[in-house]
């Protein structure tokens, strides 16, 4: 039974991402990258902070029925 991550680096090697980071290069220019790279990184950490607060929120829940 084969699982995601072996068929995924199955079909990617160094030469395809190689290909996908020129490709993005090109679309995208080397000045759009840094800028891009730091919304993706914004988002991220959104994310992980409204994964913290929704935590936050169950355990308070929980406390409260047990209570």
């Amino acid at each position: 039974m084969l699982n995601l991550q072996t068929i995924f680096l199955g079909f990617v090697g160094p030469w395809q991402i190689a290909l996908i980071v020129a490709v993005v290069l090109l679309l995208f220019g080397g000045r759009k990258i840094p800028e891009l790279m730091k919304g993706l990184g914004s988002g991220i950490r959104e994310f992980k902070d409204a994964v913290k607060e929704d935590d936050n929120d169950n355990k308070k829940i929980n406390d409260k029925k047990e209570e």
